[in-house]
């Protein structure tokens, strides 16, 4: 049997924030994927452990020994609207690890059945929902952005209907914390200061202990929790990454990236782009989504007022204003540094700002494919400028800019082949392109067929690492696929 040792500090306390339910049974759970290098990550004892025994303890049919499944509640702002109660509708909280390294983190399930707030939703999830946040996030953490990881996924062997009947699964989510925005704006909108004022001394202590004893350690977490949001976007961006549902239940105090459901990568550069069927009117695009972060981050700074240290609410109002006006600064700083790396800059100049926008604007003009363009760039120092020349519908405007590029680089006065290999180490070949995730989650959810979606695993483990025979891999979709893609939420 694996042994996980199970802790319970949040519904201990914080019972208030959530309500005990148990998962459902699958009729028939099938093992469809297991992390044995997460498990390890997180000091399970899993080795030995037979296929069957994980099914059924990561689906529901046996709790694992010293789980104690809770459904946490919240609220949030969904496309800018209020809900006053969402909640986990369709998942559980088993309990909390002290990982290897120290870090506390949650094991959760998704897609296990109803709970007290499920509302009107079956509580169930698909298997190709479930994969692709399987695939995007272990893609997101292969390129050092911080995200929640899956532990493993399930078949359940049941039916879920959607807009057509499809196989079930079950979800088992690894995260810093599943503390959101919108956990916050729950007791905040309720007036329930009292369990607020946990809340904030629960989350400062787990995810910012080193401001528990700041002069005002609230506002303190508040300008953390802007700082690592900020570098967190700003990675979103530099990976064409663009999320589809930034409500404020879906962003974590932890800064982690979380729940990968109509989320997706751009191919052709466009700040305007949006996959999500569900955002029709373009609130979540890729370019849209610093100010929206910000924006998020204003919910959360209303809901700490009333715990700030300040001589009055206007004092409190003013603090916190001055916290989320600072956002943007965070955000260019850690934009431009990246920026800075993606470009092989090993010192700051004045117009390295002027020169990576000019060039974001020609990717955009002529629309190339954003991950194949700063991959290319490097080649260029290599003497071989025909494979980004290539992407470019004319490419006599990309001289003008590349002789700017060489020009800067030679003020830092690097080797040129050390500044072509640190390039390719910051710009990723390979990403989760989307007619690859859709091809993979096809063959697994209509055929029970794994093996696409494990070679595509294996291969956006080594994103930056160039390999022969993988080149279908690194290029972007067809003009006829990429038309019209448009990725869904999954309830």
């Amino acid at each position: 049997m694996i042994r996980i040792p199970f802790e319970h500090s949040y519904a201990t306390q914080l019972p208030q924030a959530c309500a005990a339910a148990n998962p459902d049974k699958p009729s028939a759970p099938h093992l469809l994927y297991w992390h044995a290098t997460l498990a390890g990550e997180l000091g399970l004892g899993s080795s030995g452990v037979d296929d069957a025994t994980l099914a059924a303890l990561f689906s529901g049919a046996q709790l694992p020994a010293g789980a104690q499944p809770v459904a946490q509640v919240y609220a949030g702002h969904q496309f800018g609207g209020y809900s006053p109660q969402l909640g986990d509708g369709r998942a559980l909280l088993l309990g909390e690890v002290v990982d290897t390294a120290g870090q506390r983190r949650d094991i959760a399930f998704k897609g296990s059945g109803r709970t007290p707030f499920s509302r009107r939703g079956d509580g169930k999830a698909a298997v190709g929902p479930m994969l692709r946040e399987l695939i995007i996030g272990e893609a997101m953490h292969a390129l050092g952005i911080p995200t929640t990881r899956a532990l493993a996924v399930v078949a359940t062997g049941d039916t879920v209907y959607r807009d057509r009947p499809l196989p079930g699964a079950v979800l088992t989510r690894v995260a810093a914390s599943h503390i959101r925005v919108g956990t916050f704006e729950y007791f905040a909108n309720r007036g329930d200061d009292t369990t607020l004022r946990q809340l904030a001394a629960y989350t400062l202590q787990r995810h910012y202990p080193q401001l528990q004893h700041a002069a005002n350690p609230y506002l303190a977490m508040l300008e953390a929790v802007c700082q690592r949001q900020a570098s967190l976007v700003a990675q979103w961006l530099h990976a064409g990454f663009i999320h589809g549902v930034m409500n404020t239940d879906n962003m974590t105090l932890s800064g982690e990236t979380i729940d990968y459901g109509p989320c997706a990568f751009m191919d052709t550069y466009d700040p305007a782009t949006v996959f999500s069927s569900i955002d029709e009117r373009g609130r979540y695009a890729y370019g849209n989504q610093p100010a929206i972060a910000q924006w998020n981050l204003a919910r959360l700074a209303e809901a700490l007022l009333p715990l700030l240290d300040a001589a009055s609410m206007d004092d409190a109002v003013a603090q916190a204003t001055g916290v989320i006006h600072g956002f943007q600064a965070y955000y260019q700083q850690a934009w431009l540094a990246q920026a800075r790396r993606k470009l092989g800059l090993t010192d700051a100049q004045e117009d390295d700002l002027v020169l990576a926008e000019d060039w974001l604007l020609m990717l955009h003009r002529q629309r190339v494919d954003f991950t194949l363009a700063w991959r290319y760039l490097a080649d260029v120092l290599d003497g071989h400028s025909a494979r980004l020349a290539a992407l470019f519908a004319q490419p006599d405007v990309l001289q003008a800019w590349l002789a700017r590029w060489q020009a800067r680089l030679a003020v830092s006065g690097q080797p040129v082949a050390q500044v072509a290999g640190s390039m390719r180490a910051a710009n990723p070949l390979y990403i989760a392109r989307n007619h690859l995730v859709e091809e993979a989650l096809a063959a697994a959810s209509e055929y029970g067929d794994m093996a696409l979606a494990q070679q595509l695993l294996a291969v956006l483990a080594q994103p930056y690492a160039e390999r022969p025979g993988l080149e279908r891999y690194a290029l972007p979709a067809s003009a006829e696929l990429a038309r019209g893609y448009r990725t869904f939420c999954g309830t």
